[in-house]
């Protein structure tokens, strides 16, 4: 088969990157289960080591990428919501949020269950991380005494506001990775942007994880990095949290009150750590990933429409909106 993907972007990222990172590990795996893939990109990309041709424009990219698609194309993938003129067939996976009254294309799949249902669809594929980027290094001794926060810390949809709170009230350590905090507390301690070998020393530093967002997650890939170094996650009950957090992988907090008794509580004996590890692998590996995109190729080519009419935002409300916790 061979599939066409565009992204504009240096693939693959250097440091910090989400949707980049998984669209690259979900294109190399492609190419190791036998596909060939196209990426119509940016010159600086370093992905034909990785087996996957890369195709420059010449000129703007935005309204020319399109004329670089070769004619012996199967499918089209992309990770924005766009309409590929031509015949060959394409999917797009949404990764955030729409917007109110926004419509996308038919072949769209979302990245969670809970994403697929807020825009009146079905179709979704979980996230996935390629593992050998999350090498498993066991801790010998957790104390439920570090707890990490790892999300873009000016989006307060993100909620470290009330990370801080539950760090406050329980004298609990708070690491915060994903920008700073700016306040001064002996609980709190910031350590920027992160990525590559750095973010993974802070993770395994740390007992668990809080996620207590205020918007509808479309899926949280910070929640199955680090689960995948066997941190349970204590998440709200918004979007695709309750998707990924089992009771044998962390705890839903449904507010404030629930997320500060849970961290000032000791549930260190109460998981493990390898069980979490294993939930990952078994739930989240981008071979998974990319296998169940290829069955969705295969219906695609053969003229399936995924969804029957076009997926639409449901709400009346921003996405941003900060919901009650």
């Amino acid at each position: 088969m061979k599939i066409v993907f565009s992204h504009e972007g240096i693939l693959p990222v250097l440091g910090y990157g989400g949707i980049e990172r998984i669209l690259f590990w979900h294109m190399a795996e492609l190419v190791r289960l036998g596909h060939k893939v196209v990426l119509i990109g940016n010159p600086e990309s370093k992905v034909k080591e990785f087996g996957i041709e890369l195709v420059t424009v010449k000129g703007d990219f935005t309204s020319q990428w399109i004329e670089y698609i070769p004619e012996d194309s199967d499918i089209i993938h992309l990770s924005y919501n766009y309409k590929v003129p031509g015949k060959i067939p394409t999917i797009i996976t949404v990764h955030g949020n729409g917007q109110i009254g926004e419509f996308f294309e038919k072949n769209s799949v979302f990245v969670s269950k809970k994403h697929a249902e807020i825009h009146g669809s079905t179709q979704y594929v979980h996230n996935a991380i390629d593992l050998k980027e999350y090498p498993y290094e066991p801790k010998t001794k957790r104390e439920w005494k570090n707890f990490l926060f790892l999300a873009k810390t000016s989006w307060s949809v993100k909620n470290l506001k009330g990370a801080v709170k539950a760090a406050r009230i329980s004298h609990k350590h708070l690491h915060v990775a994903g920008g700073h905090w700016f306040g001064l507390s002996r609980f709190v301690h910031n350590h920027g942007i992160v990525g590559g070998i750095d973010k993974m020393k802070i993770i395994r530093s740390c007992d668990f994880m809080v996620f207590p967002v205020r918007w509808h997650e479309p899926f949280g890939i910070a929640v199955i990095e680090a689960m995948s170094q066997g941190l349970p996650v204590i998440g709200s009950s918004y979007g695709s949290l309750p998707e990924l957090i089992s009771k044998e992988t962390g705890f839903i907090a449904n507010n404030q009150q629930e997320l500060n008794q849970l961290v000032g509580a000791d549930a260190s004996k109460q998981f493990n750590p390898d069980g979490i590890r294993k939930y990952v692998e078994d739930n989240f590996n981008i071979t998974k990933h990319a296998e169940k995109y290829l069955m969705l190729y295969e219906k695609v080519i053969n003229g399936a429409i995924l969804n029957e009419t076009n997926p639409i935002y449901q709400f009346q409300k921003r996405p941003e909106t900060l919901l009650p916790y």
